[in-house]
């Protein structure tokens, strides 16, 4: 089976930064990781791939450093990978961005089934999965939290199980518990942490990865619709940001010498009785 993986380069927790104007996030020259809830669909994806054979290809939208994380997927266990890079996808929401990954998704045309994250660590609207699977048309299952089965029908012509015409069966997380799904393919599966346990990039792995060249696409590779791209294409709009503000105070007793205990002892008994505590 063919599988697709969109996964997105995201900055550490600790850096995340905006720009005030055009309410974005800054993500030139800023450190960046795979996101942390995209290794959950990577680590799914190759354990299907181990257990019913077929091929793995991981696609992100970024800046060229965005190969980074392609790369790392690589060297855990994917097959290929697709990067779309360009001007025009620059500010792109998640309505923007799930088009042009549907739209490159579309192109590499082979696929049984795409797998995401539940969300991103940094935007965590959570929305590009379902947004992909709207602009395919394809059945959907979010917060998937485990494959319990495949129905297969073997094809003699190829070395691996054909699943085109067949059906997948999740279980999916709901607010009372779980519920079981049974979903034609092709199918897009958005899981949770539940679902396995991510695997580190081996040796020979990162060796494979290094010699991979992966292609970038842009609007010279693809038919998409300018007016849908970028920040211009994108009908989200932040019209502020506040910064949080530290309301509580306190005061600090410091005891550097013997004299001081008894002192510090009365003032936190004061301020007990004055709060009614004691």
């Amino acid at each position: 089976m063919n599988i697709v993986i969109p996964i997105k380069q995201v900055p550490e927790t600790s850096n995340v930064k905006m720009d005030e104007e055009t309410g974005t996030m800054k993500r030139e020259g800023v450190e960046s990781i795979i996101n942390p809830l995209d290794l959950y669909a990577i680590e799914t994806g190759i354990q299907l791939k181990e257990k019913y054979g077929g091929k793995i290809t991981v696609i992100t939208m970024g800046p060229p450093s965005a190969d980074k994380a392609l790369k790392e997927a690589i060297a855990m266990g994917c097959d290929d990978g697709i990067l779309l890079s360009g001007r025009e996808f620059a500010g792109s929401d998640t309505w923007a961005t799930s088009y042009a990954l549907s739209e490159a998704i579309r192109e590499i045309g082979d696929f049984d089934l795409i797998l995401a994250g539940e969300r991103a660590t940094d935007g965590d609207t959570g929305q590009v999965g379902p947004g992909i699977a709207s602009w395919l048309d394809l059945t959907l299952s979010t917060y998937t939290s485990k494959v319990v089965d495949l129905n297969l029908v073997e094809d003699e012509e190829v070395n691996y199980t054909n699943v085109e015409q067949d059906s997948i069966i999740v279980e999916r997380m709901v607010e009372d518990g779980y519920e079981k799904l049974e979903l034609p393919l092709p199918a897009l599966l958005t899981v949770v942490k539940e679902i396995s346990f991510p695997r580190l990039p081996t040796l020979r792995g990162k060796q494979r990865s290094r010699k991979v060249e992966i292609p970038q696409w842009n609007l010279g590779n693809l038919d998409l619709k300018e007016e849908y791209l970028g920040l211009q294409g994108s009908p989200t709009r932040v019209v502020n940001i506040d910064h949080p503000k530290v309301t509580r105070g306190g005061t600090i007793i410091d005891v550097r010498e013997d004299g001081n205990v008894e002192e510090a002892v009365s003032k936190l008994i004061d301020y007990l009785k004055a709060k009614e505590l004691v």
